[in-house]
């Protein structure tokens, strides 16, 4: 199959790029979904324990600040190019669970 232009985004040549790339994606995004599986998985916090509440806000912090990297990461133009739209789905989803798991803590 022949182009107009000869370029490195021919589409044959994504798949081998697409995985290049997911890695540090996947190895972003790890840390942050392991924090808010301890987050929803943790046991309720007795209201007068405010010293795990604050370390609970502050994994919720963590895990957003995280997510919101993988964003910024996901961001750039050759993600933009080569990666599926979906990957914008995993920071969004990580990061609204991280917001709203700091934010029922009171």
């Amino acid at each position: 199959m022949t182009y107009g232009r000869e370029s490195i985004d021919l589409p044959e040549d994504r798949g081998c790029l697409q995985w290049v790339l997911g890695v540090p994606l996947v190895l972003v995004y790890l840390p942050a979904a392991y924090i808010c599986f301890l987050l929803l998985a943790g046991e309720p916090i007795a209201p007068g324990n405010r010293h795990m509440r604050d370390e609970a806000a502050t994994m919720a912090g963590l895990a957003l600040c995280i997510s919101f990297a993988g964003l910024l990461l996901s961001l750039l133009p050759v993600y933009r190019r080569t990666m599926n739209p979906w990957w914008y789905a995993v920071p969004l989803a990580l990061g609204a669970i991280a917001y709203f798991s700091g934010a029922s803590l009171g």
